[in-house]
């Protein structure tokens, strides 16, 4: 029996993109068709969105949905079902998915995205005549509110829901005024409902109703159990244990492989390592470097939970190895100038470019030696993943999905073929500078780091084992149901 699925993200690629929630939202719904699971993607009605889904239809229309008029469009894209909320008022406006082009927070987005899981709620149960669904699949806060809407649902409306967290860091906490307008009834202010800390929590709230909760990967689903990366909710994720799950993302192996990249100079496979040196050439002009020396790359938001200010004050020592660095990113103001003025400092050492370019990205794997993702918390991580599918070692720490993934080269697992990067503990300028200097005597031994990249490449992280563990708890969801 097929099983349908509505899986409600405020983002997915390629139609918009933030960050790997979206990579995740926009590669699950093939992940799992293979298992016979049909799923279909609710999105907000970004302008982005919108110009992507052309003549769509019509479906479903409310009056006022808290207070905003909105409509239901249906259509496809990529082949696979989409299912967009248009409300001019909450999305139709200029700036990012959640702030304005300043990088301020849209001071509405409690009403924006409770708006979005009411009107999922609505359509996840049977209010749109024509669409019919088995379950609900919520991502992070933004959709938070989903499960909490379906289990205050009249009755016979509730269907089943699955709560993925994608970052525990990201709760979507608002003021209790807020409640009054989000049409839920009285008894869902509650500790066991949506009240958190005397406000609403929306990643809470879902914690709490949703029929299974997953993280993405299984080392994360432990770390969130205890106090450092709980975040403050650990003690709701000890209390449904054994809802709880973790599945490691997988990568589309359509859009990342080096073998038929379209953004790189040279395409290359695991047998063909030589042709990446046109890529590492290319790359080089591109962030102007000197040839020479292990190619550090980096493709991260600049913020402290990315460890970016410790790999800040490691360049100099970075460069004094012998290495260069590229880096691709934005966030923190001040850690866009202190990388800035560490490219200033090292011409032809240091390229920094501030912003993200998907096909930069991809060059960046193609072309480095090393991609660096010194996070001091991971819950699963992407760049890992994609750089392990170019040959592009990464040197990560040892958090989350990242030791989930990675397989670090020490003496055993190099005897056995087995490593495919660098490990390190702390996040700390020293195990940092350590896991560089490890990195750059790998790379000076030419047969152990062909071996290394090859284990990598050969190390399967597509979304097939990834998409049959979801559909299978898709299927234990509704059996327990």
């Amino acid at each position: 029996m097929t099983i349908r699925v509505l899986s409600i993200a405020s983002e997915a690629a390629p139609l918009v993109k933030t960050g790997g929630l979206a990579d995740v939202a926009g590669a699950l719904p093939n992940a799992v068709a293979a298992h016979d699971v049909a799923m279909t993607t609710l999105l907000p009605g970004y302008p982005a969105v919108l110009a992507r889904l052309g003549d769509a239809a019509q479906v479903h229309v409310w009056p006022s949905l808290l207070g905003e008029g909105a409509r239901l469009l249906a259509g496809m894209v990529g082949g696979q079902p989409l299912l967009v909320l248009d409300a001019p008022a909450l999305f139709a406006r200029d700036g990012g998915p959640y702030g304005d082009g300043n990088g301020r927070d849209w001071p509405d987005n409690g009403l924006r995205f409770a708006a979005f899981a009411r009107a999922a709620a609505d359509v996840a149960g049977g209010a749109v005549r024509g669409l019919r669904f088995d379950l609900a699949h919520a991502h992070d806060w933004q959709a938070g509110l989903v499960p909490a809407y379906l289990r205050y649902a009249p009755a016979g409306k509730s269907v089943p829901s699955v709560m993925t967290i994608h970052n525990m860091a990201f709760q979507g906490f608002f003021p209790a005024a807020l409640f009054p307008l989000l049409g839920l009834p009285d008894a869902a202010w509650s500790i066991s409902g949506v009240e958190y800390h005397g406000g609403v929590g929306y990643l809470k709230a879902g914690l709490e109703a949703a029929s299974a909760i997953t993280t993405v990967s299984p080392t994360y689903a432990r770390e969130i159990r205890s106090g450092e990366f709980g975040m403050g909710l650990e003690g709701l994720i000890r209390a449904r244990d054994g809802h709880v799950r973790g599945i490691v993302n997988g990568i589309d192996t359509r859009e990342w492989n080096p073998a038929t990249d379209p953004a790189l100079a040279s395409r290359f496979s695991a047998r063909s390592l030589n042709r990446r040196a046109a890529n590492r050439a290319a790359l080089n002009a591109e962030f102007a470097l000197d040839d020479g020396g292990p190619l550090f790359v980096v493709i991260s938001r600049l913020t402290w939970q990315k460890g970016m200010d410790v790999l800040l004050s490691a360049i100099d020592h970075l460069v004094g190895c012998g290495a260069q660095l590229a880096l691709l990113g934005s966030g923190d103001k001040a850690l866009e100038a202190g990388f800035a003025a560490a490219a200033a400092r090292h011409r032809g050492r240091v390229g920094v470019r501030i912003g993200y370019d998907e096909a930069a990205s991809h060059r960046m794997q193609g072309g480095g030696d090393a991609i660096l993702v010194p996070s001091r918390f991971e819950p699963c991580g992407l760049t890992q993943l994609y750089g392990l599918a170019y040959g592009c070692v990464p040197v990560v720490a040892r958090t989350g999905g990242l030791v989930d993934t990675v397989i670090d080269a020490n003496l055993a697992s190099l005897a056995a073929g087995a490593a495919t990067g660098v490990q390190f503990n702390a996040v700390t300028y020293g195990a940092l500078t350590d896991a560089i200097e490890r990195t750059v005597a790998l790379f000076a031994d030419h047969a152990a780091w062909t071996a290394i990249q090859r284990a990598g490449m050969k190390a399967d992280f597509s979304w097939g084992r990834s998409g049959k563990a979801y559909a299978d708890l898709y299927g234990q969801v509704l059996e327990a149901a």
